[in-house]
């Protein structure tokens, strides 16, 4: 067989592989996606559970990455310490090593088995989870065979001259394997595939076992990287305190173990004859060992980053917290009063989203609601920042008032944040989509409109005043209001069907969005009352499950 079919021969075996270990990553991640990230956010509590908790998410993702770009997006948001951020890397690290443990076994006759079975399931409907858990299984099977087939070519060419003076090169140097498997691993973006053909060339005796753990190293290196180039970006150091310190702790693990690679080299031959065990253990004992020095010391190493890498604060920046004092927190009732302070900045920023696509919808501007658009941004941001300052106050130091007014406020700021969700995934689409097609509202409808959005305007006021008021009479006002939108909404709907009756196609279209608008702006009003009315109406036992006594 000529060098260049076998050079093919070799690139197709290792993309089938990458391949195989995508469908994994794929399907693990729609089945159980949100599931998987809700488990990661609930863990990261603690260092411990927050370790065990990468251990398991990166198992099933088979990607240390995917689970440091989910950590690295809580980290960065503020939702978690930067303590257990790094904990759940070092979980993920050793999570990785699972599957090679299993496929370093000989395996490969299971391969049509479950290549069959995930076809099989992959064929149901697509909204299954079965549609799902189908890729996973193909993707095993492919793996498996890929492993198979590369062990089939250093079979043929495991005694080849020029394969041994270029292999035999690199294997002099330990530092060069370290290098060349870094790269890989970052290029493949998937260090189990990397180790997988690792243990591949050990197991026919192509690179001695020292070159072999030195190439799993790099292996491990270069899995540190992706999280950094694709995590968090900006100026903002501090947002990519997590990723670098990972990388940090990686490099400091494999400069620390090659210099004593050639006693370990002697040691894993001992306890392990078997070269692609030996790979596969060397591979979870570096990475148990780096998780069990590094947990304890992961205190002061936080401490430490957040030295090396201050936040970078934009004084310019609108989603900037301005008055969430870290100090404040000592005493509950001062701490409280600045977080309801903050809230009522997003309702500052809703009113100008309301205010700008009201301007929009009347100047027919898409660039007005394409700057409405981002502010949703803007009002994430400060509700993330909001929802991690009160969650981070001492439950022990509030009485029940306390624990009452932080749930209220929490309350206004999920709401607020979620009538900003719908102004934007809702309403600026359905705007945009008039506009797009050219249609024309007509003079009462545009009227009506302008009403609503500016009554919207009014009631969101009234909301912020009852987050500093809870007058109650001022909250059956705001509740009282929900009639009104009920109503609009019920005359649009009277007058579209009738424009479809008369076969006014092109009003019908035009009276389609404008009802699509009125029940958006009847949504964003529902949440404005959840804010701040019903808490208050609550409290005075006036809010009953299903209507206001």
């Amino acid at each position: 067989m000529s060098p260049l079919i076998s050079l093919i021969d070799l690139a197709g075996s290792i993309a089938l592989l990458l391949w195989g270990t995508h469908m994994v990553q794929t399907g693990v991640q729609r089945a159980f996606g949100s599931k998987l990230r809700s488990i990661l956010g609930r863990a990261l509590r603690n260092r411990l559970r927050a370790f065990l908790a990468g251990v398991g998410v990166t198992a099933l993702l088979q990607s240390s990455t995917a689970t440091g770009l989910m950590t690295a997006g809580f980290a960065a948001g503020g939702l978690v310490g930067l303590v257990p951020a790094l904990a759940v890397m070092l979980g993920a690290n050793v999570g990785t090593t699972l599957i090679v443990q299993v496929l370093s076994f000989d395996v490969v006759l299971i391969s049509p088995a479950l290549i069959l079975l995930g076809m099989v399931m992959f064929r149901r409907d697509s909204r299954t989870q079965a549609h799902d858990l189908g890729r996973v299984f193909i993707g095993l099977g492919l793996m498996l065979l890929a492993l198979h087939q590369l062990l089939s070519l250093m079979t043929g060419y495991e005694d080849s001259p020029v394969l041994s003076m270029v292999l035999g090169a690199v294997s002099a140097s330990w530092l060069l394997d370290v290098f060349l498997a870094a790269l890989l691993t970052w290029a493949a973006h998937s260090s189990v595939a990397i180790v997988l053909f690792i243990i591949s060339l050990a197991m026919k005796g192509v690179v001695p076992a020292d070159a072999a753990f030195a190439l799993v190293l790099g292996a491990n290196l270069g899995t540190a990287i992706n999280p950094l180039l694709e995590g968090p970006r900006g100026d903002d150091l501090a947002a990519k305190r997590l990723p670098i310190g990972n990388l940090i702790g990686r490099i400091l693990g494999v400069a620390i173990t090659i210099g004593f690679l050639g006693p370990i080299s002697y040691f894993m031959a001992a306890i392990e004859p078997t070269s692609a065990r030996a790979v596969a253990d060397f591979h979870t004992l570096f990475n148990v060992a780096v998780a069990a020095v590094s947990l304890p010391l992961l205190g002061p190493y936080a401490s430490l980053l957040r030295r090396w890498l201050p936040e970078n604060i934009n004084p310019a920046d609108p989603a900037r917290p301005l008055y969430l004092d870290s100090a404040a927190k000592e005493t509950p009732i001062v701490a409280l009063g600045a977080a309801s302070r903050e809230a009522l900045r997003l309702a500052d920023v809703l009113e100008e989203m309301l205010q700008g696509v009201n301007a929009g919808l009347a100047k027919g501007n898409r660039r007005l609601l394409v700057e409405t658009r981002r502010r949703e941004d803007v009002l994430d941001k400060l509700n993330i920042a909001i929802k991690a300052y009160l969650t981070s106050l001492d439950p022990e130091e509030l009485n029940p008032a306390d624990h009452r007014r932080l749930n209220e406020i929490l309350t206004f700021t999920m709401n607020i944040e979620q009538a900003g969700d719908v102004v934007d995934r809702n309403f600026l689409p359905h705007a945009s989509k008039r506009l797009k097609r050219g249609l024309v509202f007509s003079e009462e409808e545009q009227k009506e409109l302008t009403a609503m959005i500016e009554r919207l305007s009014v009631n969101l006021k009234t909301a912020a005043s009852l987050l500093v008021t809870e007058d109650q009479r001022t909250a059956r006002l705001l509740v009282d209001e929900k009639v009104a939108f009920r109503d609009a909404e019920t005359k649009a709907t009277a007058s579209h069907v009738n424009r479809l009756r008369n076969g006014d196609l092109q009003a019908a279209q035009a009276s389609s969005i404008h009802l699509d608008l009125l029940r958006d702006i009847k949504l964003i009003n529902s949440h404005i009352v959840a804010a701040a009315a019903y808490p208050v109406l609550e409290r005075s036992g006036a809010l009953l499950p299903s209507r206001v006594t």
